[in-house]
């Protein structure tokens, strides 16, 4: 039997509506609106269109939208002092810098700029720490989602054998530790894991997060697992057009799973979703408000 598909789309068009109708609720009891402050630097294309696609996402909730576009050559010191302005400016409740910066900028530094508070992306070291501690934190937006759509299909994750493919500080490292907070029994796999495949059929849930396209096959997957597929691959399809793939081989993965995201339409919606989500928790977290349920685990 085919796999079912987890339909990231539609899970992430119900998280944006409830979300706007805390954004509505927000606005009318206390006069508050969450506010997101993107910082792009250079011109890189895909980058332009991943701010643009959040500036809308942002606005279509209800939400304060600002961009701040910067030369590719502008200095480290002056990304700084804008994001230092973002820090202190009350409108603003979230701060995003997108990624990647230009070579000569530290991205570690500038990344670290930002106040734990208002680091919607989760990337801030404070907020890394909070969450391999057990701690309050900022989640990054992608692993936040891949748990909620995993919950959405599962239920209690508590016991399960997870297998995480993939050790980056943007998926792979936070999504084994909420994998970890959520009572799983958690495997870290890489390029260096000896008998990969092997190490892959152990898991009850597979997250694939490595940036190899079909790197995953059917027969790295133990049957009826649910498998989380992150990636976002652009390749030359048979008619030489480019198409997206993911790193799981769909086609052969899809008849040994219990379930499978699509690429695209499975974990790429959530992102932004989840950046929506962490922007309004951080307006109430930093205005002593009560956050919404169900919108950061």
């Amino acid at each position: 039997m085919a796999a079912e598909i987890i339909d990231g789309k539609a899970f992430a068009a119900g998280l944006r509506a409830r979300i706007g109708a805390h954004v509505a609720e927000l606005g009318a009891s206390h006069g508050l609106r969450p506010g997101l402050a993107v910082v792009l630097v250079g011109d890189d294309p895909a980058s332009a269109v991943y701010v643009r696609s959040k500036g809308r996402a942002t606005v279509a909730a209800g939400m304060h939208s600002e961009e701040h576009r910067l030369d590719a050559a502008t200095p480290e010191a002056e990304l700084v002092a804008l994001i230092g302005r973002l820090n202190r400016d009350p409108a603003v409740h979230g701060i995003l810098v997108q990624l990647p910066l230009p070579a000569h900028i530290d991205a570690s530094r500038v990344l670290d700029e930002v106040i734990p508070e208002k680091d919607v992306d989760g990337f801030h070291i404070a907020n890394a720490g909070r969450l391999a501690t057990g701690r309050r934190a900022m989640v990054p937006c992608t692993p936040l989602g891949c748990l909620m759509l995993l919950r959405d299909r599962l239920g209690d994750l508590a016991g399960l054998n997870a297998v995480v493919i993939g050790r980056s500080n943007i998926v792979g490292r936070p999504m084994a530790q909420l994998l970890v907070n959520a009572s799983c029994t958690v495997t870290v796999a890489h390029s260096r894991t000896r008998d990969l495949a092997a190490v892959a059929r152990r898991g009850e849930i597979l997250v694939a997060a490595v940036g190899r396209p079909g790197l995953v096959t059917g027969d790295w997957i133990r049957p009826g697992a649910t498998v989380i597929d992150v990636g976002i691959n652009r390749v030359a399809g048979p008619d030489g057009k480019a198409r997206l793939v993911g790193d799981v081989d769909f086609a052969s993965a899809s008849a040994v799973a219990g379930a499978i995201t699509p690429v695209p339409g499975g974990v790429g919606p959530m992102t932004i979703a989840c950046l929506l989500a962490n922007t309004l928790v951080a307006c109430c977290r930093i205005h002593g408000l009560p956050e919404p349920d169900g919108l950061t685990r």
